[in-house]
């Protein structure tokens, strides 16, 4: 239940892009879960009746939102079976199955605590198994558990053969064929629609198929008019300039992993008359590029073709992020969870790496995971930021992140939505942490 308490004496990292640190400030926070006060510690008593908590000396930042998210498995490689062209056949069979859809559930409600006792306080899924993303998500609202928020999108949508297709795909190959499973989609209650559009690197046949386009910009028109007509938003997984482009001009609200920029593509991405609140947005996913290129193919699992792949799509991605800085295009974060080697409890991993790649400072980059995802996502009017009247998402860490984001690894409360969780502890992976401390 959420409670009335206050966070007394605590130094506030805003999550503005100029790195704002308020010390000595007290968080009030009211029986309905949402933010009451915020003033100097001096001048703002704690109401009779809350619960006051000493935080001086911590740091209370922004609940994180992780706007590219997967949820199907840990972060750790796959097993082959998993990603052998083959067996997909047999692998989608059983996800589908009752005894599959049990499985995954299980696992969905398992990574969605892991990234909530991490720091993670609102999650976009983008690209299920089947529905129980869903489900989860209306557990934690009817308050079944403590949760994140969740912005569930279901299966993505592909072509035949397309990236994702068939394990977590619905698919079609024409517009009204698209158009209908977005409805299907939004029939099970999603709150977020993903398109493939072009290639991906996991699932890469031959060298350079990662940002080959792959659906028609008709079909991904239909779909962005679909999901916009429910007021949902479209995330778009485009790894090339031409992929891109056709998602754009069809209306894609968010662009995830991102390539090199054209003036069109920029000018799209500023003004953009299709997607439903006329610009679009860009989310770079670091952690899940450069395992692939950093670490041997041994570690990772990957075939020569899936390594190939990775440093042409990395290469892109640096392109796309130092593009979109120059020209005031906004950045989001996402950190592709669930993929081989980014688990549900680093998200900090991914700002670090965008500091440390693509260009952002650290307020930068703690701004997009905080302020300006959720402003992306169009809940910055109930979450992203320490305010009143805003969902009391928070975490409590020892240090400041500004000075490393490995604060993140140890927080020493999580609030999610005005319920406390003191002294979260996560499973943790220790060869796969070590690997990704290596570089």
């Amino acid at each position: 239940m959420a409670g009335r308490f206050a966070l007394t004496d605590a130094t506030i990292v805003t999550g503005d892009t100029e790195g704002t640190v308020l010390p000595g400030r007290t968080v009030v926070v009211g029986t309905n879960g949402e933010i009451e006060q915020v003033g100097a510690t001096a001048t703002t008593p704690v109401p009779g009746g809350y619960r006051a908590i000493d935080t001086a000396g911590r740091y209370v930042v922004p609940g994180l939102i992780n706007a590219h998210a997967h949820l199907f498995s840990d972060g750790r490689p796959l097993p082959a079976i998993l990603t052998n062209e083959s067996t997909q056949g047999l692998v989608s069979l059983f996800s589908h199955s009752p005894v599959g859809r049990r499985f995954f559930k299980r696992r969905t409600k398992t990574n969605v605590l892991t990234q909530l006792r991490s720091g993670v306080t609102t999650i976009r899924t983008v690209g299920d198994v089947a529905y129980e993303v869903v489900a989860v998500a209306d557990e934690i609202d009817r308050g079944r558990y403590v949760g994140p928020r969740v912005l569930a999108s279901g299966p993505l949508l592909a072509v035949t053969g397309g990236h994702g297709a068939p394990q977590i795909a619905l698919i079609a190959d024409s517009p009204w064929e698209a158009r209908r499973n977005t409805r299907l989609n939004l029939r099970h209650g999603v709150k977020a629609i993903k398109i493939s559009a072009t290639g991906g690197v996991t699932d890469a046949r031959t060298i350079g198929h990662a940002g080959r386009p792959e659906m028609t910009e008709e079909e991904m028109t239909a779909i962005c008019d679909e999901a916009h007509n429910a007021g949902v938003l479209v995330a778009a997984h485009a790894q090339s300039k031409e992929g891109i482009l056709a998602s754009l001009r069809a209306g894609a609200d968010t662009i995830e992993h991102g390539a090199g920029m054209t003036s069109e593509i920029i000018g799209l991405f500023l003004d953009n008359p299709r997607s439903l609140n006329g610009t679009s947005a860009l989310i770079p996913t670091f952690a899940a590029c450069l395992p692939l290129v950093k670490l041997d193919q041994q570690v990772t699992g990957i075939n020569d073709i899936s390594k190939a792949n990775a440093v042409l799509v990395l290469d892109e991605m640096i392109q796309g992020i130092r593009t979109a800085q120059e020209h005031g295009i906004s950045i989001g974060m996402g950190t592709d969870s669930a993929l081989t080697f980014v688990t549900h409890y680093d998200a900090w991993r991914e700002m670090d790496l965008v500091v440390r790649y693509g260009g952002l400072t650290p307020a930068q980059a703690l701004n997009a995971a905080t302020r300006t995802n959720a402003r992306i996502l169009g809940i910055d009017g109930v979450t992203g930021s320490i305010e009143p009247g805003k969902a009391a998402d928070l975490v409590v860490l020892g240090s400041n992140p500004l000075d490393g984001f490995r604060a993140f690894v140890d927080p020493l409360m999580v609030v999610a939505r005005g319920t406390i969780i003191d002294r979260p502890s996560v499973t943790r992976y220790p060869d796969v942490d070590a690997h990704l401390d290596s570089f």
